[in-house]
C-alpha cells in the first residue's frame, strides 16, 4: 500500500514541479520583460528592455526544452524518493544543485542562439529572476508537503508497517528512535527471535515468535519493510535470513549491532569487487577541510579578540578587585594526538592547592567559585582567553572541550573510544555543550556526542553549534 502511495505522490509532485517551472518562467519574463506588468521595472529596479529581445514566444518555445531537463535533474539529484527520515536541508540541498544545473544549461542554450549583446545582457537577467522565483516556490511547495504528511503520520495514517528480526541492542535503539519521531510513519508489528521468549515485548513492541516464522509472515504481503536487527553473535544467521526477504521481494533494511565499534556514516571502498569498511572516517584528515577550518578559526578568534579586547578589559579589572591572584588562569590539557597545552581562561575560583585541583570536578554551588566566577561560568565568558589558544592552534572555535591529564588517564581506560576525540582539534564549543552535556554530567553521554562530530563534521555543523552556543537554551544548563 505504502508503495502505491509513493508512486500517486511521486507523480503528483511531477505534475506540480511543472507547473512551478512553467509558471515561474512565464513569470520571469513578464518581470524581467513586460513593461506594463513588471514592478521590477516600474521601480527602476531593474531596467527596461532597449531594442533588440526574444519575443515571448521564443522563451515559450525555450521552456518545451527546459521542462524535461528540470524534471530529470530533479530525479538525478532523489528529489522524487522517500523522504520520511530527511530533514528539510537535504531537500534543499537536492534542489540547489538541480537548479543550479539547470540554469547551466539554459545559459548554454541561450549562449548558442545568435543574439545582440542587449538581449545577452537581458537573457542572464532573466535567468536570474528565473533561478531565484522556481527554487522559492518549489522548496515551499516541498516544505508545505512535508508538514502535511508529517502531521498525517503522527495522526496515525500513511504508515509504514515493519517487522524486526533479531533482539538485540540495535533493535531496541532502532525503536527508541522511532517511538521519538512519529512523524516517520514507522509502526512495528512485532520482532522475531530464537533467543527470547514471546511473553518479553519492548515499549509495546511483542516478540512474536522464533526466525523461522520469517517465510510465512512474507508470504501475507501485508509488510512494507524488513528490518534484521540480529545481534553481532548472530551473524550467521544472516545470510539465509536476506535470502527469505530477498524471495518474498519485500524491502529489507540491515540495521547493523556495530554501532559501538563503527561510526555512524561507515567509510567504504571496492577493492577489486571486495567491499572494505573503515574503522573510523574522520572528515577533516581531508586536507582541504582542515584548511577551510583553520582559516576560519585564524579569522574568527583574529576579530574576536579585537571586538571583544573591552568588555574583557572590564573582566581583567573585575577579577583583579575582587580577589587575590592572577587574572588569567592556565591549566594543562590533552589536545591533538595526545599533545598537553596550556588552555587560557579567566580566573572564577578562588587560589587553591594545585593537586586538590586536577583532581577535581566542579559541582553545582562549589564553595571554590567566586561570585564573579559563578557569573562568568554560567555566561560562559571565563571561556574568552581560549581564543589566544584558536589562533596559536591549540584549539578551534568548534571541538570536543579538552580534559585534564588525570581525567584522560582515567577515561582512556574505563571508557571505549574516548581518545578517538584527540584526532582533532579541541575546540572552545562544542556538540556536546550545546545539547547540555558540560560540568559534572554523564562523561559517557558526552563523548558519544563528541564522537558524531568528529566522524559528521560539515562546515554547517560547526556553524550550528556556533549558533546554539550564542542562542541555544542547553548550553548553560549545567554550567557551574
Amino acid at each position: 500500500m505504502i508503495r502505491e502511495n509513493q508512486k500517486l505522490l511521486n507523480l503528483f509532485k511531477i505534475v506540480i514541479d511543472a507547473f512551478i517551472i512553467a509558471f515561474t518562467f512565464i513569470l520571469a519574463y513578464r518581470l524581467r520583460f513586460n513593461t506594463d506588468f513588471s514592478p521590477l521595472i516600474k521601480y527602476d529596479i531593474i531596467e527596461p528592455p532597449v531594442g533588440y529581445y526574444m519575443k515571448e514566444e521564443d522563451y515559450t518555445d525555450m521552456l518545451l526544452f527546459i521542462l524535461p531537463a528540470y524534471l530529470i535533474l530533479y530525479y538525478i539529484f532523489k528529489l522524487y524518493d522517500p523522504k520520511r527520515t530527511q530533514s528539510w536541508r537535504q531537500e534543499l540541498w537536492g534542489l540547489l544543485q538541480a537548479n543550479f544545473l539547470g540554469i547551466i544549461y539554459c545559459a548554454a542554450g541561450l549562449y548558442f542562439l545568435r543574439q545582440s549583446e542587449y538581449a545577452k545582457l537581458f537573457a542572464r537577467m532573466f535567468l536570474g529572476i528565473f533561478a531565484i522565483s522556481n527554487l522559492s516556490v518549489d522548496f515551499l511547495f516541498r516544505l508545505i508537503v512535508s508538514f502535511i504528511l508529517r502531521r498525517m503520520r503522527r495522526a496515525g495514517k500513511n504508515l509504514k508497517h515493519i517487522i524486526l528480526v533479531g533482539y538485540g541492542r540495535s533493535c531496541r535503539d532502532y525503536i527508541d528512535r522511532l517511538r521519538s519521531h512519529p512523524e516517520w510513519g514507522y509502526y512495528v508489528h512485532g520482532i522475531l527471535d530464537d533467543n527470547t521468549s514471546t511473553e518479553v515485548n519492548y515499549r509495546n513492541v511483542p516478540i512474536v515468535g522464533k526466525i523461522s516464522l520469517l517465510p510465512r509472515l512474507l508470504s501475507s504481503n501485508k509488510f512494507d519493510e524488513i528490518g534484521i536487527t540480529i545481534g553481532i553473535d548472530e551473524f550467521g544467521k544472516l545470510e539465509k535470513i536476506v535470502e527469505a526477504c530477498e524471495k518474498s521481494g519485500v524491502y529489507t533494511k540491515f540495521i547493523p549491532d556495530y554501532n559501538q565499534i563503527l561510526p555512524t556514516k561507515p567509510y567504504t571502498e571496492d577493492l577489486d569487487g571486495i567491499p572494505v569498511i573503515h574503522i573510523r572516517h574522520v572528515p577533516l584528515k581531508s586536507s582541504l577541510n582542515k584548511f577551510i577550518k583553520r582559516t576560519i578559526d585564524i579569522l574568527g578568534s583574529f576579530f574576536g579578540l579585537i571586538l571583544l579586547s573591552v568588555p574583557m578589559g572590564i573582566v581583567m579589572l573585575i577579577i583583579r578587585l575582587t580577589s587575590e591572584g592572577p587574572i588569567i588562569f592556565t591549566q594543562d590539557r590533552i589536545g591533538t594526538h595526545n599533545k598537553e597545552f596550556k588552555m587560557y581562561k579567566f580566573r572564577s575560583m578562588y587560589m587553591q592547592d594545585d593537586k586538590e585541583e586536577k583532581k577535581a570536578w566542579t559541582t553545582k554551588d562549589d564553595p571554590r567559585v567566586t561570585p564573579i566566577g559563578r557569573f562568568m561560568r554560567k555566561t560562559n565568558i571565563d571561556e574568552l582567553p581560549q581564543l589566544v589558544n584558536v589562533l596559536k592552534g591549540d584549539m578551534s572555535l568548534v571541538g570536543p572541550r579538552p580534559e585534564r591529564p588525570f581525567f584522560v588517564k582515567q577515561f582512556q581506560q574505563e571508557i571505549p573510544r574516548y581518545m578517538v576525540k584527540h584526532q582533532v582539534r579541541p575546540g572552545m564549543t562544542g556538540w556536546a555543550q550545546v545539547n547540555g552535556l558540560r560540568g559534572d554530567t554523564s562523561i559517557e553521554k558526552r563523548i558519544q556526542y563528541d564522537l558524531y562530530y568528529v566522524e559528521n563534521w560539515t562546515l554547517y555543523l560547526d556553524i550550528k553549534i556556533l549558533f546554539l552556543t550564542f542562542f541555544g537554551n542547553k548550553v548553560n544548563e549545567n554550567a557551574y
